[in-house]
């Protein structure tokens, strides 16, 4: 019989094969920096959802770590630190789902004006009748 030796992996050397560690992500992705550049290049109008409830509405003039800067037509710039915004979203999409909404309305009156009452996604069921 022969021996065989037995090999054992040394600790300190790193495993090259399928068992390596993934990377944690990095710290920053620069997804924010390139957002508000976009929206501050284009002026886009935004509207700023804060922790306490209030609504803003403005375009972003600068931005740092901890903050921005908000001008707005109807009152003063606003310095507004970051941890006090809830989210911020672009203008348009008010105006977008304002009219989703109306067509829905106006979808739903419709259907109430024939006497039926309006599910969405329900099928109506053809009227059969009956010959004698």
């Amino acid at each position: 019989m022969t021996q065989r030796k037995l090999i054992r992996p040394d600790v300190a050397e790193p495993r090259t094969r399928g068992s390596r560690r993934k990377q944690s992500p990095p710290e920053q992705t620069n997804a924010e920096e390139f957002y508000y550049l976009k929206q501050m290049a284009a002026k886009t109008p935004m509207v700023v959802m804060l922790t306490n409830g209030d609504e803003l509405q403005g375009w972003i003039e600068w931005y740092d770590k901890n903050a921005i800067k908000l001008n707005r037509h109807d009152g003063p710039n606003l310095l507004i630190p970051k941890h006090n915004i809830r989210y911020m979203f672009k203008e348009e999409e008010r105006k977008r789902q304002r009219r989703r909404d109306r067509a829905r309305a106006g979808a739903s009156r419709t259907d109430s004006a024939a006497g039926e009452e309006y599910e969405p996604g329900a099928e109506a069921e053809p009227d059969i009748e009956e010959s004698s």
